[in-house]
C-alpha cells in the first residue's frame, strides 16, 4: 500500500527528522559507545539536547534546498540551472559565521575553490574524497516532486560532485536520494534494500555525462567513464550486501557500526543509517537514538536515519516538543510544506 505525501507530509517528516538526528548526534560524534553511555545513560533514553543545535549536515542540506528552489524558479531542472545556485549557496555557507560546527575538510577545501569566479566547478571537485559530506546533505533531491529518474539521479550526483568527486560519493549520494524518494512514495521497508540493490545494478555503468561533463577524465585511474562510475557503484553494492547480512541476524543492542561501518565514508554512511532505520522502522526515536549512540560519525548517521524514518512515517513521527526546539525549524518546515504541497 502506498501512502501519498499529502497525507503523511513525508518531506516535512524527512527534513525535521534529519535535523533532529543531527542535533541528537552532535554531542556524541567522536566518542566511543562507553563514553556516550557514561554521558547520556541508557541509549534508549537519550534526550534531545537543550538547545537543539545542529551541525554542518543540516546547514548544507538547507543550502542545497535553497539552490534547488532557486533553480526550480527558472523552469525545469537542468545541469546549468542547478549548478550555479547550488554553488552560490555552498559558497555562502562556507563564508557564514554559523559555519562553526566542525565542518568536513573536503567541503571546506572544495567550497574555497568554488569561491573563485570563472573557475569550472570540476576543478574544485575533490576527486579523491568519498567522505559522507556528499550524501549527508542530498535528502532534498529525494523529496522534490515532479522530477524524472534521470533528473533526480543527475542532480544527486552533481551536488555530490561539487565537493566530493570520487565515484563512490556520486553513487552513494544517488542511492541516498533514491532511498528517501522510495520511502516518501510509500515503498514497503521489507523490500527497500533489494530495490536499492537493483537500482545500483541497473545504473552500474551509467555515467551521467550531461550532469557531470568530463569529471571522470580528471583522474588517471580509469580508462573510461563507465569504469569510473562502476567503481563507485561496486563499493556501494558491497556495502548493501553487508547491510543485508546484518539484517538477517539483527542485533539491536550492538553498535551497528560493527557490521556496516562507522559512516565517515559515503557508502558506510548510507548502509549504517539504513541499518539503524531498518532495525526500528516503526520506532523513529529509537532509530535516532541507536544512530546517535555509535562509535562512528554519529551526527551524520543519525541525520540520515532521521530522514529515512521521517520520509517513511511522515511529519507526525516526531514529538511536537522536539520539533518546536530544533534549530532552523521555520526554514525546515517551509521547505517541507513546499515539497509536500
Amino acid at each position: 500500500m502506498t501512502t501519498t505525501k499529502n497525507t503523511r507530509r513525508a518531506a516535512t517528516g524527512a527534513l525535521v527528522g534529519l535535523a533532529l538526528g543531527d542535533a541528537l548526534g552532535f554531542p556524541t560524534e567522536f566518542n566511543d559507545v562507553p563514553s556516550i553511555l557514561a554521558k547520556t545513560g541508557p541509549w534508549r533514553e537519550m534526550a534531545l539536547p537543550r538547545p537543539a543545535v545542529v551541525t554542518d549536515d543540516t546547514q548544507m542540506t538547507l543550502a542545497l534546498a535553497r539552490g534547488i528552489r532557486t533553480a526550480a524558479g527558472h523552469g525545469s531542472v537542468t545541469p546549468a540551472r542547478l549548478a550555479g545556485p547550488v554553488r552560490e549557496e555552498f559558497v555562502a555557507w562556507y563564508h557564514s559565521p554559523e559555519n562553526n560546527r566542525a565542518p568536513g575538510r573536503t567541503c571546506l577545501t572544495a567550497c574555497r575553490l568554488l569561491d573563485r569566479p570563472g573557475r569550472d566547478w570540476r576543478e574544485a571537485s575533490q576527486l579523491g574524497s568519498k567522505g559522507c559530506g556528499a550524501n549527508m546533505r542530498v535528502v532534498p533531491v529525494g523529496l522534490v516532486p515532479g522530477w524524472t529518474e534521470e533528473e533526480r539521479a543527475g542532480a544527486a550526483q552533481l551536488q555530490s560532485a561539487l565537493t566530493h568527486g570520487h565515484p563512490t560519493a556520486l553513487a552513494a549520494g544517488d542511492l541516498t536520494a533514491r532511498a528517501v524518494h522510495l520511502l516518501a512514495r510509500g515503498t514497503e521497508v521489507t523490500g527497500l534494500v533489494g530495490q536499492l540493490r537493483s537500482y545500483a545494478l541497473e545504473n552500474r555503468t551509467r555515467y551521467h555525462e550531461r550532469w557531470l561533463g568530463d569529471l571522470w577524465t580528471r583522474t588517471a585511474s580509469d580508462p573510461s567513464a563507465q569504469s569510473f562510475i562502476a567503481r563507485g557503484w561496486d563499493e556501494c553494492l558491497a556495502a548493501l550486501d553487508r547491510l543485508a547480512a546484518a539484517l538477517r541476524t539483527p542485533s539491536p543492542e550492538t553498535d551497528p557500526c560493527l557490521a556496516t561501518g562507522e559512516g565517515w565514508i559515503a557508502e558506510e554512511a548510507l548502509a549504517t543509517a539504513l541499518h539503524c532505520f531498518l532495525l526500528f522502522p516503526g520506532e523513529p526515536l529509537t532509530a535516532l537514538r541507536r544512530a546517535a549512540c555509535t562509535a562512528g560519525d554519529s551526527d551524520s548517521l543519525a541525520c540520515l536515519t532521521g530522514a529515512f524514518a521521517g520520509a517513511h512515517l511522515g511529519a507526525d513521527a516526531w514529538p511536537r516538543e522536539w520539533q518546536d526546539r530544533i534549530e532552523y525549524r521555520d526554514e525546515l518546515l517551509a521547505f517541507g510544506a513546499l515539497w509536500d504541497a
